[in-house]
């Protein structure tokens, strides 16, 4: 099936190997947008997408591949151009960095960024190489990172948005400014709704129209923050891809409950809050 409306469309999904963000890249590609896989790894990323091209009945002559480093991954008897897989380690900021600037120069103009890649927080208080907590760093921070560097690209062409999947805990979060790496005071569940608070706040940043969305309860690997069952991911990501559709309209910063907008933490709204994060990022 064929999208008009996506057909045209680039776009970059971070976390495509698993859960929602493989559906959300599942359903782009079934639409006929040009879909960029972003995996932890190369070889995760090309597993990816070798499954929807085997599911999904997408054609498998136009699959090209790259990875974080400079280097091509071969795929025999494949090449071309709608589905590309590209690999970053989110625990690892230098290879953030490196995406974006392989990105960038592979697509100049890039319609959506999904920011998707998520982790739930670690039960003992963990650090990167980076030194930031992990959950903080993998949900937010990358993001924030990519999200930056991919605005030369996002801004090329007017419509270019942001799409972040976030989560109704971001409610229950404040966001620890003296210690946002909550090293005197760790909890699990307040870090990760930390994270998802951020990235929800960020949706406001005035640089890159961006829209914050719940995709609900889902049967992936962070249901056990919410519940004993969830729906399927493939319904999750229904509300995210209709977000990434030029079609639909957004407003800068606005916050999604599946597919129906509703106002987010009041802190999301508050121009302070956002100048303060962006200093803290």
């Amino acid at each position: 099936m064929s999208d008009s409306s996506l057909s045209s469309c680039t776009v970059l999904v971070t976390g495509a190997t698993t859960g929602i963000g493989h559906e959300t890249a599942r359903q782009l590609a079934e639409r006929g947008a040009t879909v960029l896989l972003h995996g932890r790894t190369a070889e995760e990323a090309l597993a990816a997408a070798d499954r929807l091209v085997a599911t999904a009945g997408i054609d498998g002559g136009r699959l090209c591949t790259y990875a974080a480093a400079d280097r091509l991954v071969a795929t025999a008897g494949i090449d071309g151009g709608r589905l590309c897989t590209y690999a970053a380690d989110f625990t690892h900021l230098d290879e953030v960095e490196s995406l974006a600037h392989k990105v960038v120069a592979e697509h100049p103009h890039l319609d959506v960024l999904v920011n998707n890649a998520g982790m739930a927080a670690p039960e003992r208080h963990t650090v990167t190489a980076d030194g930031n907590e992990i959950a903080f760093q993998v949900n937010f921070l990358a993001h924030y990172l990519l999200t930056c560097l991919l605005e030369p690209a996002l801004t090329s062409d007017p419509g270019g948005r942001v799409v972040n999947v976030s989560s109704s805990l971001h409610r229950t979060a404040s966001i620890q400014w003296s210690d946002p790496n909550r090293a005197r005071r760790y909890s699990r569940l307040a870090a990760y709704a930390q994270a998802q608070l951020a990235l929800t706040v960020f949706a406001a940043d005035p640089r890159v129209t961006a829209v914050s969305v719940h995709p609900g309860v889902c049967d992936t690997a962070l249901l056990s923050l919410y519940a004993h069952e969830g729906v399927s991911p493939a319904e999750g990501a229904t509300h995210v891809v209709r977000l990434c559709d030029p079609a639909v309209e957004i407003v800068n910063g606005a916050y999604y409950d599946r597919a129906e907008r509703v106002g987010p933490a009041p802190a999301a709204t508050e121009d302070r809050t956002v100048k303060r994060l962006n200093k803290v990022s």
